[in-house]
């Protein structure tokens, strides 16, 4: 009997086995398998399969009776995943295989003509844009669920002082109504980035098959429509290989990952008793197993930390592409569970912070304040008064360094220096000035757009909920 024939009579051992002498030994099966990860892409996987399906039909590949088959048993394949009752199987690799090989255990030959014109590597492609599209709108939508909350907050306490810092210094007075909507500033724009990245996530990769297309008469369009995609991958080289679309998915979550944590550790410090500017409630706080007193602020801590492994799952993305040769590789493979752990730390820190701010932290305003006149917070503002008056403001400048050494000598903020005192800097100081010198005056002065003033961070606030309205 010839080695052919031998070849012959073996069992399939994949679905690409014909070209195999041996089967893949077990310890490659595991290592190279991405079934027990990639599961989460099923739901695509059918969908995708369904548009592919009715597009052949529609040209004329396949026939009806296959058409009605394969939607048949899809349905039947997304009925066991939801059930739990599907036999997943790592000896099929992945999700694309364990669905198509059940499909064709349901409907026979129908299944074994689903794959035509197409490639693990346009769909897999497909599969992830499809998900990631998904994510990008959860995401949108608890941006915007925090983003009111901040309004809220916000809104309370538009008129409350607290020291702006500087190099963690106090520098000026400003509200904490307008350092919050700095906050909800920076979570707009990342909504924004993430809205822009899904204009180039949504584009379908299907059709391009392996890598050069395919000589079946398809309709790409068509299966773009009913999927929801904006328009099609231009080149089929790049449609397969290339994962910029996810990689820039996660530099959007690193963003929003920065700010998030930046905003954590403001509610790490202001809990803290040195700041007491805030209370955290119990329910986002843990205690010590040895020191009965502490209230670890556990939550803004984790928040602080996830932003790590984000950063992390950016810089993994990059590396997996960085040296690969057109087109499609096995790295590829690896640039699953990044973008999966990026939507599963992105979705609950957006929903754990949005319940705390929406009522998860009690504001002291009267330590803010008193905080505030602890630093000389408005020593600017005593300095813009003198230009007024005629000063340059160099020399302006100079005369209140002067008044502040004073004041710091005599233990005392610049409002409680006598007006004889005060005018040892310069004659043009008058009693007017402690108009100026006060904290609520300084803020109430910044009324210009992107000022601290109360009636301007009401304004940004009316703005910003506007810009959140549906339709908008």
């Amino acid at each position: 009997m010839s080695a052919d024939k031998n070849d012959s009579d073996k069992k399939p051992m994949q679905t690409w086995s014909g070209r195999f002498s041996e089967p893949v030994g077990d310890l490659v099966k595991r290592y190279t398998a991405s079934m027990e990860f990639d599961q989460r892409l099923a739901d695509a996987d059918i969908v995708s399969s369904l548009a592919h399906a009715r597009m052949l039909t529609a040209v004329g590949v396949l026939d009806a009776q296959d058409l009605a088959a394969i939607e048949c048993g899809l349905a039947a394949v997304r009925d066991e995943i939801s059930s739990g009752k599907f036999p997943w199987s790592q000896d099929l690799e992945d999700v694309h295989l364990n669905i198509e090989k059940r499909l064709i255990a349901i409907v026979g030959d129908a299944g074994k003509r689903l794959h035509t014109a197409r490639s693990r590597n346009d769909q897999v492609a497909t599969d992830l844009r499809m998900y990631v599209r998904t994510a990008i709108d959860d995401i949108v939508a608890g941006i915007a669920e925090l983003r009111l909350r901040l309004l809220d907050l916000a809104e309370a306490h538009a008129a409350t002082v607290m020291p702006g810092f500087t190099h963690l210094q106090v520098a000026q007075p400003v509200t904490f109504g307008h350092h919050l909507m700095a906050y909800e500033a920076m979570l707009t724009r990342d909504a924004d980035r993430f809205l822009d990245c899904r204009k180039r996530v949504n584009v379908l990769s299907l059709g391009s098959a392996a890598l050069a297309g395919t000589s079946y008469p398809i309709d790409r369009e068509r299966v773009a429509r009913e999927l929801g995609f904006d328009g099609v991958c231009g080149n089929s080289l790049d449609a397969v290989s290339d994962r910029d679309f996810a990689i820039e998915f996660a530099a959007a979550a690193s963003m929003l990952a920065l700010h998030l944590s930046r905003f954590a550790e403001e509610l790490v410090l202001w809990s803290s008793p040195p700041f007491a500017f805030v209370r955290i409630s119990d329910r986002f706080c843990t205690g010590s197993s040895i020191m009965p007193q502490k209230r670890n602020p556990d939550v803004p801590e984790l928040v602080r930390a996830k932003s790590g492994r984000i950063f992390g799952d950016l810089v993994a993305l990059l590396t997996i592409m960085k040296g690969q040769p057109l087109a499609y590789n096995k790295d590829n493979q690896e640039d699953k569970e990044p973008v999966f752990d990026v939507v599963d730390t992105v979705l609950p820190t957006l929903a754990v912070m949005a319940e705390l701010v929406g009522g998860g932290i009690e504001i002291d305003g009267e330590r803010m304040r008193a905080a505030t006149s602890e630093g000389f917070a408005t020593a600017t503002d005593l300095a813009d008064y003198l230009v007024r008056k005629g000063l340059p403001f160099r020399d302006a400048h100079e005369a209140v360094a002067l008044a502040v050494r004073h004041a710091e000598r005599e233990q005392c903020d610049l409002a409680e220096l006598p007006i004889d005192i005060l005018q040892r800097f310069s004659p043009l100081i008058d009693r007017d000035v402690y108009a100026v010198l006060s904290l609520d005056g300084s803020v109430a002065s910044r009324k210009h757009v992107g000022g601290t003033a109360p009636e301007r961070v009401l304004a940004a606030i009316r703005e910003a909920r506007a810009s959140l309205s549906p339709g908008k």
